[in-house]
């Protein structure tokens, strides 16, 4: 598992996506053609019923014994919808029902008629006497032919929507791709910048020492080259699984706002609370870690435009350490909650928003533990909590792992 793997797509399962999404377009195809055969079946039987009474009729006023066909008529014509064509058995047209009068005289018609009754239903056969039959052919309903189609028309649809839904989930995901290797370019580029910056300045100073010593400055500059050196191991890490180990999460917190408070606006305050008032101990990976500290303490000095206060409250709550990171900057509205751990996603107008995404797969993906937005408040400011697991301290090989 890698922070380095671009954020909502795993790359790697292209070919289990489409294989699920196959799978499913067949499966549903198949249901629905089992489904619309049933209905098809169901109404055939029904319509078959209906003709088959039909014919009987038909049938029983070609017989001389019966007196009174007036139950007979009653049946046929009581039967205003279904179109039927009798034949002999040479195929010659000998009767027909429910056609309109201009439409019975035309024989080209009623053949044509016939060849489509022929591909769609079976005729029903009436014997007239030992060796003589009828047939009955009838034209099915509109609703039953549309049905055997609509199967068809369903897969072309469900081909359609998967051929547009796999056309944007491709390039979105190209997009994505992209949108994150620009951010890393950028967030490399920055990260390197600060120590640079402040290297150039120590420079600067010990320029106009006329060559006596400062230390201050030398012990500045050890401490940014130290940052490069951390800045490159991070990058170094790239598709690898990071070490973690068990150290003093104040330490490791006050290791980083030391470092970020000789590089941020004067203006920025920035206290730090220990609730317990005792070393508290989490498994981390001290560079990562830093890293998410630096993220949140940038991101605080940009919402109140490089003058505030950010406060770092740390307790202990029923097995987990809480890390809270309050600022008085603008805030955030509810509605992106969620959408500011997102890639891109930033208010600035040259940021690239990658910062807090990173941050929340630093925390939740190596370090099982949770980031998010505890509350915020428009022109007020804005808490971010980070729950992680306590390591108990009583356990011996905690501070032996620690030191």
């Amino acid at each position: 598992m890698s922070i380095w793997k671009f954020p909502k797509f795993n790359f790697n399962s292209k070919q289990k996506w489409n294989i699920l999404l196959i799978t499913g377009a067949v499966l549903i195809c198949i249901v629905f053609f089992w489904f619309t055969n049933f209905l098809v079946n169901e109404l055939s039987k029904d319509e078959m019923v209906k003709v088959q009474k039909l014919a009987d009729a038909f049938l029983t006023l070609n017989d001389p014994e019966i007196k009174d066909y007036t139950p007979f008529l009653a049946t046929i014509q009581s039967d205003k919808s279904t179109k039927i064509i009798i034949t002999n058995d040479d195929g010659k047209i000998r009767l027909i029902n429910n056609y309109p009068e201009n439409l019975a005289k035309d024989s080209i018609y009623l053949y044509n008629e016939l060849k489509q009754m022929k591909l769609f239903t079976d005729p029903i056969r009436i014997q007239l006497g030992e060796n003589s039959f009828e047939y009955v052919y009838y034209k099915e309903r509109a609703v039953i032919t549309l049905l055997r189609f609509y199967p068809y028309l369903q897969l072309l649809l469900i081909f359609l929507f998967l051929s547009i839904a796999y056309v944007g989930f491709s390039s979105s995901r190209r997009f994505e791709q992209n949108k994150v290797w620009v951010g890393m370019a950028k967030e490399t580029a920055h990260q390197i910048g600060t120590p640079l910056s402040s290297l150039l300045g120590w420079i600067e100073i010990l320029r106009i020492s006329e060559g006596k010593p400062n230390d201050e400055a030398l012990d500045e500059m050890n401490k940014d080259l130290i940052r490069l050196q951390i800045i490159t191991e991070r990058f170094s890490k790239i598709g690898s699984t990071p070490e973690i180990v068990t150290q003093d999460v104040i330490e490791v917190l006050q290791d980083s706002i030391d470092y970020l408070k000789g590089r941020i606006s004067k203006k920025v305050r920035i206290i730090t609370e220990n609730k317990e008032n005792e070393p508290i101990f989490v498994k981390i990976n001290r560079n990562l870690f830093s890293w998410v500290i630096e993220n949140l303490t940038k991101n605080a000095v940009d919402a109140m435009t490089g003058e505030g206060q950010i406060n770092f409250t740390i307790k202990k709550l029923r097995g987990d350490v809480i890390i809270d990171v309050r600022d008085t900057g603008k805030g955030i509205p509810k509605t992106n909650y969620k959408t500011v751990f997102e890639p891109g996603f930033t208010t600035r107008k040259r940021g690239w928003g990658l910062g807090l995404s990173l941050a929340k797969r630093i925390i939740e993906e190596y370090h099982n533990g949770r980031i998010f937005i505890k509350d915020s408040e428009i022109n007020k400011g804005t808490c971010f909590r980070i729950v992680l697991a306590e390591v108990p301290i009583m356990d011996n090989r905690v501070i032996q792992e620690s030191v």
